[in-house]
C-alpha cells in the first residue's frame, strides 16, 4: 500500500477523474476535457477556474511522465519531492506540451508553441500539367511542346518587390519576428503581427510590375519527351520548372501527368497487348495461317489445328516496350470461333454429313465446369 504523507493535495487520479490503470490516451483525453473547461481564456477573471486549471495541469504533468507516475504510484506526493514539477508563482508552463494538447483547437487563435512563422523563405510551388496521348504515343514515345503558366521572378525589381530595389524593411511593430507576444492568464501566447501579416517585413515602396509580390505570372513553353512504354497516370518530373520562390527562393518542380486514350482494337495489360480475332469453324478445326495488323506492323498468326473458341495465342516480343529498359511484352490474341446464323442448302448438307460422322457425349456437365465454359465464351 502506497504511503501519502501530503494530505493537503488531492489525489491526481481523482483530479483527472480516471482510474489508476488509465492509459496514456485516457489521461490525455481526460486532461484535455478538463483543461478546456477551466481554461483561463474561457473563464476570464474566474480565480476558481484558474486554480482548477492549475490543478488538472499539475496532475497531468505528473501522470503523463512514466518515471514520475511510477514514483507517485508507490510513494504518493512525497515521491515527487526533488523531481521538480515546474509549478511556481510565475506564468504556468508545467512541462506539458500545450501545442500537442490544444494545437488543433487554439492554433487559429494563437501560436501556442511560440514558433516564429514569419520571415522564412519558401521554395516555389510545384505545378501540374495534364497531357493526353494517343495509345500509339504511349507505346512508341513522343516529343511534344506544352504551354503552361508559372510565376517567374519579377525582372523589374529582380525579385526584391520594391521600386527602389532596397527590398522590404524590418517591421517596426514586431521587429521582424512576425508575431506579437501577449500575456493571457498563465500563458504567454503569440499572435500574427497585424502590420506585416506575419512576414516580419513591410514593403514601403512596392514594385509597380509585381506590386510587391516579387513574382509575375508568365506564359511558358516546354518541350516534353515522352519515353516509350509509359502508362496511364505516369508522372514526368521536370526539376526547377515550377513556380519561382519568393524573394529569390528556389523554384518548385513541374509534373506532367499523362492520360492515355483507349484503342479501338488493342487493350493493354501491363506490357502485354491483348486483342480478339474471330475465326471460322474450319479454321479452328483444320488450323490456319494469316496476317493481322499488330501495333507495330503486320503479324503472322498461326492457328493450331483443333483450336477451341477462347484459346489465347501468344506472339513474343510484339507488345509494349519496357519503360526505360530493353525488351518488350507480348501480343496475346484470343480466337473466337464464329458459328454462322444462317446456312445455305449446300452448307447445311455438308454440316449434316459432318455431324453424322462425328459423335459427342452429351452427358450433363458439372455446374462448376459449365460456369468455366461460360467464362471462356464470354
Amino acid at each position: 500500500m502506497r504511503s501519502d504523507t501530503n494530505v493537503s493535495k488531492a489525489d491526481y487520479y481523482e483530479v483527472l477523474g480516471v482510474s489508476r490503470e488509465a492509459s496514456d490516451t485516457e489521461l490525455k483525453s481526460a486532461y484535455r476535457k478538463l483543461a478546456l473547461k477551466y481554461h483561463p481564456d474561457r473563464n476570464p477573471g474566474d480565480h476558481v477556474s484558474e486554480e482548477k486549471f492549475r490543478e488538472v495541469s499539475e496532475a497531468y504533468q505528473v501522470l503523463c511522465d512514466a518515471d514520475k507516475r511510477a514514483a507517485y504510484d508507490r510513494y504518493g506526493h512525497a515521491g515527487l519531492s526533488g523531481q521538480g514539477t515546474g509549478f511556481g508563482s510565475g506564468p504556468f508552463t508545467g512541462g506539458v506540451d500545450i501545442g500537442d494538447i490544444f494545437g488543433d483547437l487554439f492554433g487559429e487563435m494563437f501560436n501556442v508553441g511560440g514558433t516564429q512563422r514569419g520571415g522564412r523563405q519558401q521554395r516555389g510551388d510545384d505545378l501540374r500539367v495534364d497531357l493526353t496521348l494517343d495509345f500509339e504515343d504511349a507505346i512508341f514515345g513522343r516529343e511534344t511542346e506544352i504551354k503552361f503558366r508559372r510565376r517567374e521572378t519579377c525582372s523589374t525589381c529582380n525579385g526584391r518587390g520594391s521600386a527602389s530595389g532596397r527590398g522590404p524593411t524590418v517591421c517596426s511593430q514586431c521587429h521582424g519576428r512576425g508575431q506579437i507576444r501577449y500575456q493571457q492568464g498563465f500563458f504567454s501566447v503569440a499572435r500574427t503581427c497585424g502590420v506585416c501579416g506575419g512576414a516580419g517585413t513591410v514593403n514601403l515602396d512596392p514594385c509597380a510590375t509585381c506590386r510587391g509580390e516579387t513574382r509575375v505570372a508568365s506564359e511558358m513553353k516546354l518541350n516534353v519527351k515522352v519515353p516509350p512504354g509509359v502508362e496511364d497516370g505516369t508522372r514526368i518530373r521536370y526539376a526547377g520548372e515550377g513556380d519561382a520562390g519568393r524573394s529569390g527562393s528556389p523554384k518548385g518542380d513541374l509534373y506532367i501527368v499523362l492520360s492515355i486514350r483507349a484503342h479501338d482494337f488493342f487493350e493493354r495489360q501491363g506490357n502485354d497487348l491483348h486483342c480478339v480475332i474471330p475465326i471460322s469453324f474450319p479454321q479452328a478445326a483444320l488450323g490456319a495461317e494469316f496476317e493481322i495488323e499488330g501495333i507495330d506492323g503486320p503479324v503472322t498468326l498461326k492457328i493450331p489445328e483443333g483450336s477451341q473458341s477462347g484459346r489465347e495465342l501468344r506472339v513474343r516480343g510484339r507488345g509494349v516496350p519496357y519503360l526505360n529498359e530493353k525488351g518488350q511484352g507480348d501480343l496475346v490474341v484470343k480466337v473466337l470461333v464464329q458459328i454462322p446464323k444462317k446456312l445455305s442448302r449446300a452448307q447445311r448438307e455438308l454440316v449434316t454429313k459432318l455431324a453424322e460422322s462425328m459423335t459427342v457425349d452429351n452427358k450433363p456437365t458439372a455446374p462448376g465446369l459449365l460456369e468455366k465454359m461460360k467464362d471462356l465464351f464470354n
